[in-house]
């Protein structure tokens, strides 16, 4: 099954409804070893699909409008916090103690971001604050990558030993990721059918979530696109964020299209984000598994509260098995699946050309969500779906083809296409609070959708924890 298909097919759409895409292939565009560019636009398409699918149902329209996914604007997308500008500064990439490291018998690759992962990973290592990247070179250089592994992630840091894509699918945690399906989803409540508000078809444009509230309780990378893509279809989306835990700043100015941004401390605000609760009609979340659930937000507490929620959660290796409360990451999840093996040579690991389990991950939650929005519209129930970076690895690595393997159509039409010539045509400007922007156009495109977000990014923390 071609990759549009069976992402569709996972989200429980209807197989007719395909046939409503158009590809636009871009030969050259998110080129690797592994069928990026198909996953990429699968994950796109679905999204896309389920947006222009909610949207009909709204609006009364006989049938769904026709989706477009361009591979050019799906690449762009793709690389979307590269392509940042603010004010014509460049974003900050990776921190100098995130990235491989050569041990005594293979690599191993950390990740130290945000200052308290560094301060995990160097007091696992036994070194101070402010040891210099030579002395941490000297000291993994020592150790086996295993030997690692275990002790940086038993003191809640981030590291991951390189493995072949044999040796990943010999490891526990992967046999429980294969035993579920890629996209996660369950009826939990009996509550009655949910009574949108209907669209106008002759809008300007159509937002199939337009008056719906989205609590975004999610940081790097995946969650928030998942819910800058819910922005751009309308949404009132509010992000929410510890005080004591500031995003970086170039990540929260990408993913913060669409959205409002507030701090709240769930141990002390607790009245505060109840109030919240008592009128979302989305929840999302993209912490570790269980860190959440002591303020009452495991899906069964929140089902309790609010029974016609729909509740989506995002984690790096799934909320199961040995690894199931483990912290991790795009890059972490690409080496310890094999593709960092697959995308490298015998001298050194590689890469996928983008973080694309992270941002694929996100357009497939942004279309589990809007798929449950649909099925509540017909039979009620509160809904719950969930994905893990390392299911949608596996879908890459094992699962997807493109379809010329496959000697089958991807969905109802392929566009001519030509070689990709870049982001340029993808990419726009403008004003913000933040500064002028420059940033990557939303690949999410169907007949009569918004071409843009409404809302540009504004600085972390300065809305404040209500609704508009």
């Amino acid at each position: 099954m071609t990759g549009i298909k069976f992402a569709w097919s996972a989200l429980g759409g209807d197989p007719a409804a395909a046939a409503r895409v158009t590809t636009v292939p871009q030969e050259g565009a998110l080129q690797a070893r592994l069928p990026v560019r198909e996953l990429a636009r699968a994950c796109v398409g679905s999204c896309a699909l389920a947006a222009a699918e909610l949207a009909a149902r709204r609006a009364g329209l006989a049938e769904v409008p026709g989706v477009r996914v361009d591979d050019g604007a799906v690449a762009a997308a793709f690389h979307s916090e590269r392509h940042l500008l603010v004010d014509g500064r460049a974003p900050v990439g990776f921190a100098p103690l995130s990235r491989f490291w050569p041990t005594a018998d293979g690599w191993v690759r950390t990740h130290a971001n945000y200052p308290h992962h560094r301060a995990r990973l160097l007091g696992a290592l036994g070194l101070p604050a402010n040891a210099p990247v030579e002395t941490v070179a000297a000291r993994l250089a020592e150790r086996s990558a295993r030997e690692v592994e275990e002790t940086v992630c038993g003191a809640g840091g981030l590291a991951v030993a390189l493995r072949t894509p044999q040796e990943w699918r010999a490891h526990e945690q992967a046999a429980e990721v294969a035993a579920r399906p890629l996209v996660e989803r369950e009826r939990r409540t009996t509550a009655p059918a949910r009574v949108f508000a209907p669209l106008d078809p002759a809008a300007a444009a159509l937002l199939p979530a337009a008056g719906l509230r989205v609590l975004d309780l999610t940081r790097v990378l995946a969650g928030p696109v998942a819910t800058r893509t819910l922005g751009l279809l309308g949404a009132d989306v509010l992000r929410l964020d510890a005080p004591r835990l500031p995003e970086l700043p170039e990540q929260h100015a990408d993913t913060g299209f669409g959205k409002r941004s507030a701090t709240l401390d769930l141990g002390v605000d607790r009245a505060v984000f109840e109030e919240l609760l008592a009128s979302a009609d989305v929840v999302v979340t993209g912490y570790r598994p269980g860190a959440l659930d002591r303020y009452g937000l495991s899906p069964e507490a929140l089902f309790a509260r609010r029974p016609g929620l729909v509740v989506a959660q995002l984690s790096a290796w799934g909320a199961y098995g040995p690894w199931g409360g483990r912290r991790g990451f795009d890059s972490l999840v690409q080496v310890a699946t094999g593709i960092a093996a697959t995308e490298g040579s015998a001298a050194e690991p590689g890469a996928l050309p983008a973080q694309a389990l992270d941002h694929g991950t996100g357009y497939l939650l942004a279309a589990a969500v809007l798929r449950a929005l649909t099925e509540q519209s017909y039979d009620g129930g509160g809904r719950w779906v969930r994905l893990a970076l390392a299911r949608t690895a596996l879908w890459l690595t094992d699962g997807i083809r493109p379809a010329a393997a496959t000697g089958a159509a991807a969905t109802g039409a392929t566009a001519t296409g030509a070689a990709y010539e870049g982001p340029q045509a993808w990419l726009a400007e403008r004003d913000s609070p933040l500064g002028r922007l420059r940033y990557a156009l939303p690949p999410v495109s169907f007949t009569g959708g918004p071409a843009d977000w409404t809302r540009p990014p504004v600085p972390w923390g300065s809305d404040s924890a209500r609704w508009r």
